[in-house]
């Protein structure tokens, strides 16, 4: 079995570039929806770009899916689809970000592949 972690770490850092740059150009033309959105999806981006590097103990409590690849997978796909309106760069970051979200869960089904460190949950006492 191989160590994926670092190719793992990259696509999640990418994939966090992508959400975070798409919900700044989701938020143009400026009305609120837009701006609402474009907001969470942005912060969606730093957070899990974030994650990448440390994983505080509330995140593992209360946002357990995203240490899974089917978790992390079916929330890409969610913020993926958020993406997919206004702007021709916001569908192709939509697009990116959903199949790798497509592919994250089928990565959970296939057994020789583990989910990297980074994406398990931490321990709590």
């Amino acid at each position: 079995m191989s160590d994926y972690s670092n190719v793992f770490r990259l696509i999640n850092l990418v994939v966090g570039a992508l959400m975070a740059a798409g919900g700044i150009f989701h938020m143009f033309p400026i009305s609120i929806p837009n701006v609402v959105i474009g907001a969470y999806v942005a912060i969606f981006g730093a957070a899990v770009a974030l994650l990448e590097f440390q994983i505080p103990a509330p995140i593992s409590r209360y946002a357990s899916f995203l240490f899974s690849f089917i978790g992390r997978g079916a929330f890409y796909i969610f913020a993926g689809s958020i993406l997919l309106e206004n702007h021709v760069i916001n569908i192709i970051f939509g697009t990116i970000i959903g199949i790798i979200g497509i592919c994250y869960v089928i990565l959970e089904f296939i057994p020789p592949i583990e989910a990297p460190v980074n994406m398990k949950e931490v321990e709590t006492v």
